[in-house]
């Protein structure tokens, strides 16, 4: 996952607190299948990783790419999903 094109970069400490997480959710939701998004933080985002884990169930995954102490740094790719059809 070194070489990734971000379609989108957030710095999470810029966006308004009370909208913070929908908007992050917002930005992950207009990734296309397999396009990955970079968001960074002043501390561990972690809170915002279990609410992806439960509203957003088997759709990214999460890498670390700096964990503090002053910048964290977090790769999210939109997974790809199976369809199937009836």
């Amino acid at each position: 996952m070194n070489d990734v094109q971000m379609k989108q970069t957030l710095h999470a400490p810029d966006i308004e607190p009370k909208i913070r997480h929908r908007s992050i959710m917002k930005a992950f939701d207009e990734l296309n299948s397999g396009e990955f998004m970079e968001l960074t933080n002043d501390h561990d985002p972690k809170p915002l990783y279990y609410v992806f884990l439960i509203e957003r169930e088997g759709q990214f995954t999460w890498e670390y790419r700096e964990q503090g102490p002053d910048l964290w740094r977090i790769v999210i790719r939109k997974n790809y999903f199976n369809i199937t059809l009836f």
